[in-house]
């Protein structure tokens, strides 16, 4: 059984972490309502240039010196998955399950007889990746440098990608990241970024709308700035959802302190009384035998 001076001593370690704890919570919160409003309003920009590149793709399809970005390698052979993982720790389960959704796309393109290698976004999605594929990392991109990565480094890291796709590295990338829902639900998604997908439908009123100085040079423009909005809405998306787990994991963690504190505190006071009782058996033993 822990001595009362140990039990003390935990209490007062527990609670010095609970007071960690509630801190970086409430820093989280702050940091929430930023990032959600941020991501939220990239999201429209983001729906609208892609029902801006359905109209164009739909009126250049079927052209065989297409942009490269749009009409791809031909083939489908070499995969690159890339996975966009936070820089800091102590938000739940994000990117456990990042790296969880990126192995099982990984393991499923195996399965069909592709080849497939990781470019990695963030720090803490290296290790468990690099441990199941130690020779599987093409590239990678350190956002650990920048309090808030932005625009320019998803334009920074769409140059890499398109570069390495020119030069023949792969033939088809696809990104996972997160999707902000709420405080507790961030959903990992995989997309495909590069060849450019074609539209699956064209909105009504592309039958009207002409384009100048004409699509293919429009689209020579748009492709890159698609895929860097792709990019910059995932960067955005994971700093959403990086501090809608950390505030929600934080709040467990100071509820959980809390509880222990409790448990601790009832602990300590009943070894007291028991230490106060026996004190007094010895006495009272002591003076009758006086």
């Amino acid at each position: 059984m822990a001595s009362l001076k140990e039990l003390k001593g935990r209490i007062n370690s527990v609670k010095s972490t609970q007071k960690i704890t509630k801190a970086k919570q409430m820093v989280a919160a702050a940091k929430l309502r930023k990032a959600q409003a941020a991501a939220e309003a990239a999201r429209p920009y983001a729906s609208r240039l892609a029902e801006v590149m359905g109209s164009l793709a739909a009126k250049v399809a079927g052209q065989d010196n297409g942009p490269l970005l749009m009409r791809g390698t031909g083939s489908d052979q070499r995969h690159l998955l890339v996975v966009v993982n936070t820089d800091k720790g102590l938000c739940g389960g994000l990117n456990s399950n990042l790296v969880k959704e990126a192995k099982l796309q990984a393991r499923a393109l195996e399965a069909a007889g592709k080849t497939v290698t990781f470019y990695l976004v963030g720090k803490k999605g290296r290790a468990p990746i690099r441990r199941d594929y130690p020779n599987g990392i093409a590239a990678g991109y350190d956002t650990s440098n920048v309090r808030t990565p932005g625009f320019d480094e998803a334009a920074a890291i769409a140059r890499e990608l398109i570069a390495m796709f020119e030069a023949g590295k792969f033939d088809v990338a696809h990104l996972v990241a997160p999707v902000f829902k709420n405080a507790l639900t961030q959903q990992p998604v995989t997309t495909q970024i590069i060849p450019v997908p074609a539209p699956t439908s064209t909105v009504a009123v592309d039958s009207v709308v002409e384009y100048e100085p004409g699509e293919e040079e429009i689209l020579e423009e748009l492709l890159p700035r698609y895929v860097t909005t792709q990019l910059f809405g995932a960067l955005l998306e994971r700093e959403a959802s990086e501090q809608g787990a950390s505030m929600t994991a934080m709040d467990n963690a100071t509820r959980n302190a809390g509880e222990l504190i409790n448990k601790l505190t009832i602990q300590y006071n009943r070894s007291r009384q028991a230490a106060i009782t026996t004190e007094l058996i010895e006495i009272i033993a002591g003076a009758e035998a006086l």
